[in-house]
């Protein structure tokens, strides 16, 4: 009984010291967007992989910095699980040698890389481009991917037969419990954070027991011998290269939209024509709005008459500023052939390319803008160019394989150096600290889905008035309750509606966001006068 009692106190010694280590750093660096990570360095199996490859992809800046990196987080990783392992075993099994318990986690910890990476390397694209599809393909892997790695470690016949409905429900509750963490800690101010930690890093011990007497002592296996888990697994790596082709479409930006401002007459109070800017991979067949003084832009620009001209999907695919060139080109001809000051209403893409013109041209006919789901703090990730070495250079690498193989059933082809993406990429401070602070002389609204709640590390989000409603992205603009504000706002009226879910849901969200590049180590962007929101907390400041 003794010894029962001092194993387990020791697996929870050595279930808190690296959490309660890694929130001490990083509230010493006051590196904010980063502290709901500490709790997945003790997790189980695959949370604490997927934590370190988050860190090591979004930080390290060549491949030799890369492979040392790697070799030495597998390294530390097997042998902090052969400990966890260790500890936690059952009292009434025999258990194996320490030295063998560490060869199969070493083992276990380079497998995980190296079926996690794909989706590490896909949060840091929804780091990129703040886009809450990408964050769900990445995290939603690692449910799949959890009961059966929890197994790796402690039995050598872990890839054959389903895994138990016990060794299911504790890799829920583990998702749960460092999720919960990741909030709480996104709620509790200063040094306080070491103490949530150290009671997350208890609540791992205790799922470690519980995880590894599951493993050791399963129910009743079903499908024995058959290879379940190399099954899962291979799926879920296609899934990795088919997550990309399908963003796009569950994101709403494919084909063209007619929503109510394009299908129906403004009332006569609204006094201000307006350009509509649709999002990525969108299309326009040159068909005008029910109302002249409503436009479509196009990432195509205008015919000799002044007047947008049809686009395909691939013409989105610009850089921000050759945007914000042809809708200064655009806002200049509406304006003097209507006589009327300008509005904005752009959605995704389209949003980012509103903010840009604001930013670049000040001082124009345009008076109001409205943003539907823009892209919250993007920005926050960066490799460079073919050929290039710099920081994320392999997550780089990783991203165009990805995307090359999800881009062969596609006609439009994505990948992630089209010039939309490295205009993000490149103007990273801005776009991470001021997308949505107030313009001078401007009506400003953002229209926000509540999933874009997870879009944004805790903090500041926004310095305007936001008007929130339950729905995906780019699933507002069409809403007729988002309509009816958009008719308001153009009227002149005061809107701002926050919801109150929308902070907790950014909180719950805090635990799986990958840990931002801090400004001040690129030199693509060190140069910049913009604060860092992921050290600050705050948006809208300059450094």
């Amino acid at each position: 009984m003794e010894s029962t009692r001092s194993r387990l106190a020791a697996l929870l010694v050595l279930a808190v010291l690296p959490p309660v280590l890694e929130a001490t750093v990083l509230q010493a660096i006051s590196f904010h967007a980063a502290r709901g990570l500490a709790p997945q360095v003790t997790a189980v199996w695959p949370y604490d992989s997927y934590h370190d490859l988050r860190w090591l992809l979004a930080y390290h800046n060549s491949w030799a910095a890369f492979l040392f990196g790697l070799l030495a987080l597998v390294g530390i990783r097997g042998l902090l699980t052969a400990g966890l392992t260790a500890l936690a075993w059952p009292a009434t099994v025999d258990r194996p040698s320490f030295r063998w318990l560490v060869m199969r986690n070493l083992k276990v910890a380079a497998f995980a890389a190296v079926i996690i990476s794909p989706w590490a390397a896909l949060s840091l694209a929804f780091s990129a481009v703040a886009l809450s599809w990408y964050l769900l393909a990445s995290v939603v892997p690692m449910l799949v991917l959890a009961p059966f790695l929890q197994r790796a470690g402690v039995v050598a016949g872990w890839w054959r037969g389903l895994p138990s409905i016990e060794m299911v429900g504790w890799s829920l509750l583990n998702f749960a419990v460092l999720t919960l963490a990741g909030a709480v800690i996104a709620s509790t101010p200063g040094w306080w954070t070491l103490p949530v930690n150290g009671l997350a890093g208890v609540a791992n011990g205790l799922l470690w027991r519980q995880t590894v007497a599951a493993a050791v002592l399963p129910a009743r296996i079903h499908w024995p011998r058959v290879p379940v888990a190399p099954l899962a697994i291979v799926l879920t790596m296609v899934a990795a290269v088919g997550a990309q082709a399908l963003i796009g479409i569950a994101a709403g930006g494919q084909g063209e939209q007619r929503p109510p401002i394009i299908s129906e007459r403004l009332p006569d109070r609204v006094p201000y024509a307006v350009i509509v800017i649709a999002g990525h991979d969108s299309s326009w067949n040159g068909r005008p709005a029910a109302d002249p003084r409503v436009e479509r832009f196009s990432y195509q620009g205008l015919d000799g008459q002044g007047r947008p001209l049809p686009y395909r999907p691939q013409a989105t695919h610009r850089s921000m500023d050759s945007s914000a060139v042809l809708l200064a080109a655009h806002v200049d001809a509406l304006h003097r052939r209507t006589g009327r000051p300008v509005a904005l209403l752009g959605q995704s893409e389209g949003a980012m390319v509103a903010r840009t013109y604001l930013e670049k041209w000040p001082h124009t006919s345009v008076t109001a803008a409205m943003m539907f789901s823009p892209l919250v703090r993007p920005g926050r990730a960066y490799y460079p160019p073919p050929g290039h070495q710099g920081w994320g250079v392999v997550a780089g690498w990783e991203l165009r394989g990805i995307f090359a193989l999800g881009n062969l059933p596609k006609k439009v082809k994505s990948h992630p150096d089209e010039p939309f993406v490295r205009s993000v990429l490149v103007d990273a401070p801005f776009y991470r600290n001021r997308t949505l602070c107030p313009v001078a002389g401007v009506r400003m609204i953002a229209f926000l889905p509540t999933v874009s709640a997870a879009e944004a590390p805790p903090g500041e989000y926004a310095r305007i008035p936001v008007f929130q409603l339950p729905a995906l992205h780019g699933g507002l603009l069409g809403r007729r309750a988002a309509e009816v504000r958009v008719v308001d706002f153009l009227a002149g009226d005061k809107i701002d509606q926050p919801r109150r879910e929308y902070d907790l849901f950014q909180r719950l969200g805090a635990a799986w966001q990958p840990p931002p590049l801090a400004l001040s180590l690129n030199p693509v962007w060190s140069a910049t006068r913009e604060a860092d929101p992921a050290f600050t907390g705050r948006i809208c400041e300059a450094r």
